[in-house]
């Protein structure tokens, strides 16, 4: 499908830690289609291949299942597209970095996913010309492969103070810069006032509009789970707290779900809900099972507000256990969270 125009709705894998099995990625080809959305951006950060190894190509069964996933997406009319992110190439874009960038994104083409994106986040950010080589770069991608829809996260994708401690003191002007310096067209990713953000206020985006002097694509990081808190809780509340008509604003509203696939579903109803034709108690209770679809109703208070610190270990097994015992992933991944196969692991960061 052409992507060109569409305001973009739908998830991007984008998150730390565990990965999705490849099954759960391909049922949210159809899972996005039946609830009305449009885009699926694949860029977990587990994935070397995307990140700190993101000169060298996959291993043939990994690609083979990138196709495999790409071709599902198509069969189904969702926008899909990988989210490459080439660790610190702005600190040498020399002549050998170049072609292999462009070599990378050729690779990546012959997927025929509509969307690519160029991510620089998570990354220290501390050049004074970081906008300019950052726009460099995406310019040559936008040379390169005029036909797809280039979405580019910036280093500094938030007003959130942790950022700058993170990442290093946000270059002066670097918003109105990059806003400038990038080709017309590309979308821009923001993600609120905060990395994850409780709410999001149309004056929020107002303001980074302002800043950039051009509009922006909301990466919503609810439900993620993968940081070291967030990891002990699970998100199951659909989509909270967002300002009815943000789509006036935004050129795209992409959530990245949890860890856990099927579990994410209930808080994704809420992006539904907002922007498709949502997905309803008896499609939930289908794809998660009844009655665990029951229980998560049920939890879903102490799951997100108490989380595994607030659950002594025999309550925690007793869950696990009722979990455990029925049928269907989606009871396997609250099961395993309850017994700690998701913890986060601070490696995870540096992979």
């Amino acid at each position: 499908m052409n992507a060109a125009g569409l305001f973009l709705s739908g998830i991007v894998e984008g998150f730390y830690g565990r990965q999705w099995p490849h099954s759960a990625r391909l049922a949210y080809a159809g899972i996005l289609a039946g609830a009305g959305l449009n885009c699926y951006l694949y860029c977990p950060k587990g994935d070397p291949f995307l990140r700190k190894r993101w000169q060298e190509h996959w291993p043939a069964g990994e690609w083979a299942r990138l196709a495999e996933l790409s071709a599902a997406c198509a069969r189904a009319g969702v926008a899909w597209g990988v989210g490459l992110s080439p660790f610190e190439l702005y600190r040498d874009y020399s002549a050998t970095q170049r072609r292999n960038l462009r070599d990378k994104v050729a690779r990546l083409a012959e997927l025929e996913g509509p969307i690519l994106a160029i991510l620089f986040d998570d990354m220290p950010g501390d050049l004074a010309d970081l906008a300019h080589r950052q726009a460099e770069i995406v310019a040559d991608v936008s040379h390169w492969q005029p036909h797809v829809r280039l979405l580019v996260c910036p280093t500094y994708y938030s007003f959130d103070p942790q950022l700058q401690s993170h990442f290093g003191a946000m270059p002066e002007g670097y918003w109105p810069q990059l806003g400038a310096a990038l080709p017309e067209g590309v979308d821009i990713f923001w993600t609120g006032n905060r990395v994850c953000a409780e709410a999001v206020a149309r004056e929020d985006i107002v303001a980074i509009r302002d800043a950039l002097a051009r509009p922006v694509m909301l990466w919503d990081n609810y439900p993620v789970n993968d940081g070291a808190v967030r990891s002990e809780h699970l998100y199951t509340r659909a989509l909270p707290d967002r300002d009815a008509g943000l789509s006036e604003l935004l050129t795209g509203h992409l959530c990245n779900p949890m860890n856990q696939a099927l579990a994410s579903l209930p808080a994704l109803a809420g992006l539904a809900a907002r922007y498709g034709t949502g997905i309803g108690e008896a499609a939930l209770a289908q794809l998660l099972g009844e009655q665990t679809l029951h229980l998560l109703r049920r939890d879903a208070v102490l799951f997100e507000e108490k989380g595994l610190p607030g659950l002594d270990g025999g309550e925690r097994e007793r869950l696990a256990a009722e979990y455990a015992g029925l049928p269907g992933e989606a009871a396997r991944e609250v099961a395993g969270w309850l017994r700690g196969e998701y913890r986060f692991d601070p490696a995870c960061l540096t992979g």
